[in-house]
């Protein structure tokens, strides 16, 4: 007993690997650069957001002779202005219907391949994994100009459905990465609880694999509705008589410099576009991170 109670006390204070002290103080100092950093731009965003917030209250005056002060009198015309005057009740109709259609779209379609790369384990979807992860990475100038002679050729320029070609098909590689890791984390005894009471594959995963998946849906739902929203670069390109809310702004950017600066309308307007972010990413934003630490992790 003499010898036991001798040694415990010198097990208890054997020093701490070197190692794990070196990577300790590494994520130490990581943490002590990476965390004010990250308030500050935190901080930094949310003034700039509460100052455009301000300045859609103010006129046009105002904002020139008095950027940083409080609105004098509060202009709710503003908001009446940039909704007629930039066209953004056409342009609001036409996102919400690529949004809607584009995420549900692209959901429909990297469901079943989510499911398949991560449940056969063969050579081809090794491949296709690394198809889908190169496509993540193709920037957008690099495939406008084929995809524009090939869409004016069957007369799907200036077309909304053309655009809900492009986001739908552009967004398959990311949804598709993504959901894998979801499907990959569900057990493989559903399945042979399943094929056991007779269900087809097909049914067993519209009927129980799909449905555990919850999360991941929404958060890839979430996260491309985003994306579509504020996306603007094709919708430049392909758009002429038709629009969307991001076009319609810069439109009346444009016009602006015959009818002279509206500045007051232009903040009131990027309020408007902004504002449905805003409320996404205040009702779901823990559960978007959550998701995407999920499906990445695995």
């Amino acid at each position: 007993m003499s010898i036991e109670t001798t040694l415990l006390p010198l097990a208890e204070q054997r020093p701490e690997p070197v190692g794990r002290r070196r990577r300790r103080g590494r994520r130490t100092g990581i943490r002590v650069v990476l965390i004010p950093f990250a308030w500050s731009l935190a901080i930094f965003d949310v003034a700039v957001l509460l100052w455009v917030f301000l300045g859609s209250f103010k006129t046009t005056r105002e904002l020139l002779f008095d950027p940083w002060g409080l609105p004098a009198s509060p202009q709710v015309q503003n908001y009446v202005d940039a909704w007629n005057s930039a066209n953004l009740g056409a342009g609001i109709f036409n996102s919400v219907v690529l949004v809607l259609g584009c995420s549900l779209a692209t959901i429909l379609l990297s469901a079943p391949a989510a499911y398949a790369l991560s449940r056969f384990r063969r050579p081809s979807a090794g491949m296709l994994t690394v198809v889908l992860v190169l496509g993540l990475g193709v920037p957008a100038q690099a495939v406008f100009i084929p995809l524009y002679v090939a869409f004016d050729r069957i007369g799907l320029t200036d077309s909304v459905f053309g655009l809900f070609v492009i986001y739908t098909g552009l967004a398959i590689p990311f949804t598709v990465f993504l959901l894998t890791g979801f499907f990959r984390s569900l057990p493989k005894e559903l399945e042979e609880a399943a094929a056991l009471d007779g269900l087809k594959p097909g049914r067993t995963f519209w009927t129980i694999m799909l449905p555990l998946t919850r999360s991941g849906l929404v958060t890839v739902f979430i996260l491309n509705a985003i994306s579509f929203w504020g996306e603007t670069f094709f919708a430049i390109v392909f758009l002429r008589q038709e629009t969307t809310i991001s076009v319609s702004l810069l439109q009346f950017v444009k016009t602006m410099q015959y009818t002279g600066a509206r500045w007051d309308v232009l903040f009131a307007g990027i309020v408007l576009v902004l504002l449905p972010l805003l409320v996404v990413y205040i009702w779901a934003g823990s559960k978007i991170v959550e998701g995407i630490a999920a499906g990445y992790g695995k």
